[in-house]
């Protein structure tokens, strides 16, 4: 289902708000997107597609993904605990908690058609952007892997043809600032090479206060610096385009706070202050002022951050024979590593009653709820997809061959205090959890679509399949003697079949139902070789996309229904191996919902934009063992869907006026989302219905000046504010289970900024 982009390029219009931007006819404009690979119209795709203009998101002063879920309806993108550039990514519900370098994404990230496999190394800086496009529901037969839940598009922009360059700046609150330029070439000496080049430096100070930091490392503060390159050779029937993208975050991770523990846990860490260590926090309140201890690395450094580099390039190659043929190869090869310190307890030095491991004699020593360092966590990858896109009278299509390859590893030293029954004593431990693994996946792809001339080419038929080969290797090490070594293979065949009719020139509804697939692996934060199946998901849609009132209101609607089986469950656990969690196929669930988008522009220079998604997940079954017992029942009566909102919704509104000097633009937008869970089972994870981050209402907005003559350029100057009801709601959390106690990060306060943008 349509919604929310300024108009391209194409469009010759401003774009500036998210759902459309007014023509200077009066209407709203055309939305291209690439949803089914090849350019179209986003109001003639039978696809359920939310895209946001680059434009926009820049005066947005958005920098990563993790904001899109403000404008996209059943969209959850959460950063997670300790990691720059992790995050958990979930469309209509579907996705994946698991951090690792080996585990599958539930939602597809692409950048300029390169599948960016790990969400460990998802979140990296939107340096320049034309748009990004999410598409929802599964995406199996068109694009790379594991797309059950859906897509995400990145789009970068594409070197302009003539010389030009941008350059902007800007300052906020917790001594945040950022410096961005981008330079167009255009056409070098008259050759038919063009290049662009964007680089970005921001930093923040923290916006929690640790007593052992300087303000630049408190937790919340970030130095990062991001580079993107372009070259496109323009040679006639062949097009080329290299990329290369880099991202360096140095950042110390938000207060991981300890909300929850049991009294065993408090006694017990409770006694450090009357040892001489620092006093023990539990609480349930955002704390503004803390003491938060480091850990010292494998260099033997001490330190307290997280370090993370992204780099990828992209090399794709076009060549149009004929009118009707594109053929098209794209090759890439990416990579990403990750050195980070474990701030999970929530606490400062400790002191407490250790027990020696092997005579059980007490003495006063240091203890931590948890700490360590996971490093190195490596992963690279290698891709290459050949693509054959074209038409034959009333038949379109798109047929591909693609292959994948990776290989990741990671060594995770943790320390940790694991408190005895009565709280009196404890035992030091440092598990290490360490593994290496390949993945390896080969395709055949095709879709088809059919428009019969006889009716005038308003309705469309289409087909479409893809056979997926997976295989896996898996190496247990660390403290696993001797290692374990396992390998899985899994083959699939996606499908997808839909039909949409164009009832006027402005009104089109469309049915389809489509196929996913997750392929399985062996868990890698388990002792033993844990192996788990590929999850299936079968889709039911019905949109209709529609224009009305000449051009001036945009509606859009989809209902889904969605079956999930065999789905991969995190079983989080902890103790004294860790932070450990085993993956079982224990789910089988169906998801039902609805996704409006509106967008209205009433008058000139005025323009509405709102959506609203709902998400309904009920467990038909879901299989647990009982420690208890030993058994294994049915728990789908107690499941809850983790990371997963019932309703979000947006309502936006814009406002431009030409002021004499330049043009001015005030926007306003507010999202709302509902609760949301971190676990699946109360059972499991005690304090999971305490640490839910409850119902969340952001208001940012900005407003701006543009449009300023400078001699041959133009200024734009802004000011605005983010989280402006200053909600203090978790945005992420974890139960340690049989360790005894919960923590989470709470969501950053109110911010404010003001900045300056210059173009020639």
């Amino acid at each position: 289902m349509g919604g929310m982009l300024a108009a391209l390029p194409q469009a010759q219009a401003q774009v500036v708000a998210p759902q459309g931007q007014e023509t200077e006819g009066g209407g709203l404009s055309d939305i291209i997107v690439t949803a089914r690979r090849t350019s179209e119209s986003m109001q003639t795709v039978p696809v359920a597609v939310t895209a946001l203009a680059g434009e926009f998101l820049e005066k947005q002063n958005i920098v990563d993904v993790t904001s899109i879920p403000q404008f996209t309806p059943n969209l959850s993108i959460m950063q997670q605990s300790t990691s720059p550039t992790a995050a958990s990514v979930y469309i209509r519900g579907i996705g994946n908690q698991e951090p690792s370098s080996v585990a599958e994404q539930g939602v597809g990230i692409y950048l300029d058609g390169v599948y960016v496999a790990r969400s460990a190394g998802a979140l990296f800086d939107l340096v320049d952007l034309e748009r990004i496009e999410v598409l929802r529901g599964p995406q199996g037969t068109l694009f790379g892997r594991n797309t059950v839940g859906g897509a995400i598009q990145l789009v970068s922009k594409k070197p302009a043809d003539e010389m030009k360059i941008d350059v902007k700046g800007g300052y906020g609150s917790f001594s945040e600032w950022f410096a961005k330029a981008r330079i167009d070439t255009g056409y070098i000496g008259g050759s038919p090479i063009k290049a662009s080049l964007s680089l970005m430096h921001r930093q923040r100070n923290g916006y929690i206060d640790n007593v052992y930091t300087s303000d630049s490392r408190d937790p919340g503060a970030t130095n990062a610096d991001a580079l993107m390159l372009g070259v496109q050779a323009d040679l006639g029937k062949v097009t080329i385009n290299y990329s290369f993208d880099y991202n360096d975050r140095r950042a110390t991770a938000p207060y991981f706070q300890m909300l929850y523990a049991t009294d065993d846990v408090k006694n017990y860490f409770g006694q450090s202050a009357a040892l001489g260590g620092d006093p023990f926090l539990v609480s349930p309140d955002r704390q503004t002022d803390v003491r938060q201890a480091g850990f010292v690395d494998r260099d033997g450094k001490l330190r307290y951050d997280a370090r993370a580099k992204i780099q990828g390039h992209g090399l794709t190659i076009q060549y149009e024979p004929i009118d009707e043929l594109t053929l098209k190869s794209i090759t890439a090869y990416r990579k990403f590593s990750q050195d980070t310190i474990l701030t999970l307890g929530g606490n400062g030095y400790l002191n407490g009653v250790v027990l020696d491991p092997v005579t059980f004699a007490p003495s006063i020593g240091a203890v931590t709820p948890i700490n360590g360092n996971n490093a190195p966590q490596r992963q690279w990858q290698f891709s290459q997809e050949f693509q054959a896109l074209g038409s034959m009278g009333d038949l379109s299509y798109v047929a591909g061959l693609y292959y994948f390859y990776e290989k990741s590893s990671e060594y995770n030293r943790q320390n940790l205090t694991f408190v005895l029954p009565g709280g009196q004593a404890g035992l030091n431990l440092a598990p290490v959890q360490a593994f290496g693994g390949t993945a390896e996946s080969m395709a055949a792809f095709g879709q088809m679509s059919w428009k019969p001339a006889a009716l005038d080419g308003r309705m469309e038929i289409t087909g479409g399949a893809r056979f997926t080969g997976d295989r896996k290797t898996l190496r247990l090490a660390g403290d696993i003697v001797p290692n374990l070594k396992g390998h899985v293979d899994y083959t699939n065949v996606s499908w997808l079949g839909s039909i949409n009719y164009r009832f006027t020139p402005a009104i089109m509804a469309y049915v389809r139902i489509s196929s996913g697939y997750r392929s399985g692996g062996i868990n890698p934060r388990a002792a033993v070789i844990n192996i788990f199946a590929p999850e299936d998901v079968k889709s039911y849609e019905a949109g209709l996309k529609s224009e009305l009132f000449d051009r001036r209101v945009r509606l859009n609607l989809a209902i889904f229904q969605t079956d999930y089986s065999n789905q991969q469950i995190n079983q989080f656990a902890a103790g004294s191996g860790g932070v450990t969690s085993l993956i079982v196929n224990a789910g089988q669930v169906r998801f039902r919902g609805v996704e409006a988008e509106l967008t209205v522009a009433p008058t000139e220079g005025l323009t509405f934009d709102g959506s609203l998604g709902y998400t309904d997940p009920k467990y038909k079954s879901y299989l647990f063992r009982d420690p208890a017992t030993n058994q294994i029942i049915d728990v789908a009566d107690e499941a809850r869907m983790p990371q997963t909102a019932k309703f979000n919704a947006h309502v936006g509104g814009q406002y431009m006026v030409p002021v004499g000097i330049g043009e001015l633009t005030a926007r306003v937008d507010y999202a709302y989302r509902s609760t949301v869970y971190f676990h699946n089972l109360d059972r499991v994870n005690p304090y999971n219905v305490e640490t839910r981050s409850r119902p969340d209402h952001n208001l940012r907005a900005r407003l701006s000046l543009g449009d300023i003559a400078m001699g041959s350029g133009t200024l734009e100057l802004g000011v605005w504010g983010d989280n402006l009801t200053n909600q203090k709601n978790l945005d992420f959390a974890i139960d340690f289970g049989s360790l005894g106690f919960a923590a989470g990060s709470f969501k950053k306060p109110r911010t404010f900024g003001v900045d300056a943008k210059v173009s020639f």
